[in-house]
């Protein structure tokens, strides 16, 4: 098997239990009547965002979400010719854990689906700022020192559930356009899906340049 076609299947199983499991938690505590809690549903985004990068970051870098791949590309980390691919897998993935979820509670509404609490506005802008938070933080954490890049996935993690913790009552903390994507298409809500597919791309982008601002260019250079 070539080595591309691993990666692609490694990116389609990450991002289908990623789904799975976030939009799970939240479709399992709306099932149980809360008991899984706010803070339960965005530990459970922390620890599979976490447990995925140590499981399949050696095969395709763990990317589960297209910012992510275009923030990587930008910062001339990842191959043009790859871009594509990598969407489309990370799409279809979203796409089948969600069909899964429908399946398997088929009179919930929403699946987990991307929507804001106040105005479409307000969760563009925490949609952007969240991002760029995330995607500054993976581009550090997987430059330079090997003690750093060991601890990339508990970073990462804790960086999706904190920011799940306090902004996901308001918007949602989606931060991943296929996170979003597959719940929306599914359950028919995709009022607002645009918010979050334009804020997190915009939000990778400016952490990219940002990036390159904060760090030295023989630091950038090494990847």
């Amino acid at each position: 098997m070539g080595n591309s076609l691993k990666k692609y299947i490694a990116e389609f199983i990450g991002t289908f239990f990623l789904v799975f499991v976030g939009c799970g938690a939240m479709v399992v505590n709306q099932h149980v009547g809360g008991e899984i809690s706010h803070v339960g549903v965005a530990i459970s985004w922390g620890l599979i965002v976490m447990v995925l990068i140590y499981t399949i970051g050696d095969v395709s870098g763990a990317h589960l979400n297209p910012a992510v791949t275009i923030g990587f590309f930008l910062a001339k980390r990842f191959p043009i010719k790859e871009v594509v691919p990598y969407i489309l897998v990370q799409l279809l993935g979203a796409l089948v854990a969600s069909f899964s979820l429908k399946f398997l509670f088929p009179y919930n509404e929403t699946l987990g689906a991307s929507l804001p609490a106040g105005t479409w506005q307000q969760s563009f802008a925490f949609e952007t700022i969240l991002t760029f938070l995330l995607m500054f933080v993976i581009l550090h954490v997987s430059t330079g020192a090997k003690e750093k890049g060991i601890m990339a996935g508990a970073a990462i993690g804790a960086t999706v559930g904190m920011e799940a913790m306090f902004a996901g009552p308001i918007c949602g903390a989606s931060m991943n356009p296929a996170r979003s994507i597959g719940p929306a298409i599914v359950s028919g809500h995709t009022e607002y899906l645009w918010v979050y597919v334009v804020a997190t791309f915009i939000g990778a982008i400016i952490a990219v340049f940002t990036f390159r601002v904060t760090r030295d260019r023989e630091h950038i250079a090494e990847n």
